[in-house]
Parts: C-alpha cells; sequence; structure tokens
C-alpha cells in the first residue's frame, strides 16, 4: 500500500484537459518512481494516490491552485532587448523557452511571449501554472524504500523539477521525461 517512505512506481497519463490530448506520458517502458512523502512529486499529487496498491487504477484531478499554482502576473516581465545580445535570433522568437538566471544567481526558464524592437515579454510562470490537472494511470509497484535509497535522495535533493528557482530544481534542466513532480 502506498504510503509515506514507499518506493512507488507508476504509469500515467496527465491531461490539461478531461478529454484532451495528453500533455506528459509515463508507461510501464518509462514510468514515473518516486518514494512517496519525500516531495519528489506533487503534494498533491502523492494524496490522491495514499492508500492505493500494486495494479490499482487511478483517476482524479488536481486544480491549478493545489498543482504548479495560478498565473503570477508579477511573473511575466518586459526585459531589455540587448541583455539577449548573445541569443541565436533564430531562438528568440515567441514560444521559445530560454533559461535564464536572475539578479540572485537562481536559474529561471522563460517563455517568450512577445519580442518587440527594443523589447522582449517573458513569463516566468510554471509551464503548468493555472491549469487543472487530469491524472489517469495504474500503480505499477509498491515497496519499502531501501535505506540507501533514502540516504541518497537527501544527500541530493535537489526539489525535483520545479524550474530551478528559488526552491531548488534541477540546475541543469536535465530532469528528462516525466516530470510533473
Amino acid at each position: 500500500m502506498i504510503t509515506k517512505n514507499k518506493f512507488v512506481t507508476i504509469s500515467y497519463e496527465l491531461r490539461t484537459d478531461k478529454n484532451g490530448d495528453a500533455v506528459e506520458v509515463a508507461d510501464v517502458e518509462r514510468p514515473l518512481e518516486f518514494i512517496c512523502g519525500q516531495g519528489q512529486t506533487l503534494e498533491y499529487f502523492e494524496m490522491n494516490l495514499l492508500g492505493l496498491n500494486e495494479g490499482d487504477a487511478f483517476d482524479f484531478s488536481i486544480p491549478a491552485a493545489n498543482a504548479y499554482g495560478t498565473v503570477n502576473e508579477d511573473m511575466i516581465v518586459e526585459l531589455p532587448k540587448d541583455i539577449f545580445a548573445e541569443v541565436d535570433t533564430e531562438e528568440l522568437k515567441p514560444g521559445n523557452t530560454l533559461p535564464m538566471q536572475d539578479s540572485l544567481g537562481r536559474h529561471l526558464m522563460g517563455n517568450i511571449l512577445e519580442v518587440k524592437d527594443d523589447a522582449v515579454v517573458m513569463d516566468f510562470n510554471h509551464p503548468m501554472a493555472g491549469k487543472d490537472l487530469y491524472f489517469t494511470g495504474k500503480v505499477i509497484a509498491v515497496r519499502d524504500a531501501t535505506d540507501e535509497e533514502l540516504e541518497s535522495l537527501h544527500s541530493h535533493k535537489c526539489g525535483g523539477c520545479h524550474g530551478c528557482g528559488s526552491e531548488g530544481g534541477c540546475g541543469d534542466h536535465s530532469c528528462g521525461e516525466g516530470c510533473c513532480h
């Protein structure tokens, strides 16, 4: 049964519209694996899995406010275009995401919303901010996490894939697939 400190393996599909296309898939060949209760996934994601057993199917939603939050308008900023002098012109277009760094040295990912003559409008909200999440899937395996797994987790605490903000995150953005956590 899924409880704190259990090593959990699941397959799932994530949608941002209950009947829409999957925006993220963790299948049996590339499942999501995590240790429950250790902050590797969204809190409400784990809460919906608590008590499930190997073989159980799940189908639940998480409102935006309990997932990646609502869109924070303060995270949408207009930056002087000259700070992008080293960015290839092909990369500087709406819809592209650029790795950036704030004045405190924290790594951020910014989505380009608009390129003006003298400025670039960037959105530093999480890409899933403002979106309700709909999960369907199956519990593949549940077991006790080993002492080594727990030790390794705590010695490499990176905070999961939270966009490299003040809460930590994967500094090189090499989290791989299945980054709903």
